[in-house]
């Protein structure tokens, strides 16, 4: 065997329509595994600033109320609740920037 060119390891994937080998990327290989997304926590889908905060811990909210309101892109959005339930906590303030990813709003 070549310890210089060792042959790459081949992978069978199985489709409906038949089965085919091939090769994995090193970055393929090294990538972050999906998980499912927590219902019960609000992250932000951009960065952005926070305008307006309507909830409080312990507040009870149902589908489709305004949690907050922030600015990212020169535009002032609404982000409204997902769900009906209470807040367990907000991990943001009036006036502070936030990132893309991060958490907003916790629910119990």
């Amino acid at each position: 065997m070549d310890t210089e060119n060792p042959k790459p390891e081949l992978h069978i994937l199985n489709f409906e329509e038949g089965s085919f080998q091939t090769t994995f990327t090193k970055k393929f290989m090294s990538r972050k595994s999906y998980t499912v997304p927590d219902p019960k926590k609000v992250f932000a889908f951009i960065p952005g600033t926070i305008t307006k905060i309507f909830v409080k811990e312990k507040h009870k909210i149902k589908k489709g109320e305004p949690l907050l309101t922030f600015q990212a892109m020169k535009m002032n959005n609404i982000l409204s609740s997902p769900l009906t339930g209470r807040i367990k906590k907000v991990n943001v303030k009036a006036g502070e920037t936030f990132t893309r990813a991060q958490i907003l709003v916790e629910f119990d």
